[in-house]
């Protein structure tokens, strides 16, 4: 007999969970998009995503989803032919790389693969060879969501000035930006993405791109730019529907309102950054405990290269695979599929798992999927080591 009966939880990295006071903010009719206190929240939502990234940069809201966040930087940052540096460090990351390259860009890829993070005086390198000074931007993930792999981003900024190359510095924030240390202005970040469903605690369904009078200025001339994607009216428009290049987002932006509250008012973001550290620990902690006894470990090694969002995994012989339909079907836990680490196609696929800690998480929804997680390893009759959950109990000390 399934005891999956009751509310099912959804620990894949994004959509996160949603709030019960963000779902309700969104339940009320529509309302006017010409004027009055749609336009006072816009304004407010606006400020505080600065706030969220700590910076004074400008920002703008697309109706989008990640993917959507790639081409808004893409068109603004490009023109057709120019370079542009990728750094991938997972499956995200070499996506956004070929979103480039569809769009006409000549990209140059430094691949760290999928278990380390960026060597940044690699980049330095690449950049150094560089003498025409082909290369605009240079681009990565700070958190890949498929490999769990954390870039140091201010450490790559460094990188790039000790170069003095006039390369822009764009990151994929989507899965750490709510859940990671982000200090765009502190750490010289010219662009940087985020979506609404995965550390904002909102429905999938926005994409949002900050940019430095830096890159701005930069960019001014770029030629891949299209009405809808161009973030200059966005940024600089007179009237309040160039926000948005036409109808507002109306419940979105009433969804984020209420997210933006939570973490900043009430939670207060380091508080919001330590809660998330503290979740992860637990969680590598458990992991650790099983791989003593079986074929079981984290897919980022070193604990400094892993980000505080999402944990990416191996169990082998297909395990991860069983684990994750068994606990969907029997207990009501959905844990999140391996992206990137091998086809569909492919034995290995079944052997990845990730298991996500953003947004609107505590400690009882992190030891619970751990503990389903123990238990259907048992279950399943996977070799696995034990005192997994004393050991999450006592990383979250």
């Amino acid at each position: 007999m399934s005891l999956a009966q009751g509310r099912p939880y959804l620990a894949i990295p994004g959509p996160s969970v949603l709030p019960d006071r963000v779902l309700a903010a969104m339940m009320r009719p529509a309302p006017n998009i010409y004027a009055g206190p749609l336009h006072d929240l816009t304004h407010s939502v606006l400020a505080d995503l600065r706030r969220l990234a700590r910076t004074t940069a400008h920002v703008a809201v697309y109706v989008g989803n990640g993917h959507a966040g790639w081409e808004a930087a893409n068109a603004n940052l490009f023109s057709a032919g120019d370079g542009a540096l990728f750094v991938t460090t997972g499956n995200f990351g070499l996506g956004w790389a070929e979103s480039a390259r569809r769009m006409g860009v000549a990209v140059e890829a430094i691949d760290c693969g999928k278990r380390v993070a960026a060597d940044p005086w690699q980049i330095a390198s690449a950049l150094r060879q560089d003498g025409a000074g082909r290369i605009r931007a240079v681009l990565l993930t700070q958190t890949d969501t498929a490999s769990s792999v954390r870039n140091d981003v201010a450490a790559i900024r460094s990188a790039i000035d000790a170069t003095g190359h006039p390369a822009l510095l764009a990151v994929d924030g989507i899965a750490s930006v709510g859940c990671d240390p982000m200090q765009m202005d502190e750490w010289g970040v010219d662009v940087l993405l985020a979506a609404s469903q995965k550390g904002l605690m909102a429905p999938p369904g926005l994409a949002i791109l900050w940019a430095s009078d830096k890159a701005v200025r930069a960019t001014a001339s770029s030629g891949l730019r299209t009405p809808y994607w161009d973030w200059t009216p966005r940024f600089f428009g007179q009237e309040y529907w160039h926000l948005f290049c036409g109808t507002a987002p109306t419940h979105h932006l009433f969804a984020l309102r209420e997210s933006l509250t939570m973490i900043l008012e009430e939670e207060g973001l380091d508080n919001v950054w330590a809660r998330h550290a503290r979740l992860a620990r637990a969680v590598w902690a458990a992991f650790d405990a099983w791989g003593q006894g079986g074929d079981i470990a984290l897919n980022v090694a070193d604990p400094t290269m892993r980000g505080h969002s999402v944990t990416a995994a191996r169990m082998g012989d297909g395990a991860a695979g069983r684990l994750r339909a068994w606990a969907e079907a029997e207990t009501g836990v959905t844990l999140g599929i391996g992206l990137g680490m091998a086809l569909p196609s492919e034995p290995a696929y079944g052997d990845f798992l990730r298991l996500a800690h953003m947004g609107h998480v505590n400690a009882h929804m992190t030891l619970g999927a751990l503990s389903v997680i123990e238990a259907g390893l048992t279950a399943l009759g996977v070799p696995h080591g034990k005192g997994a959950l004393d050991a999450a109990i006592a990383a979250l000390g």
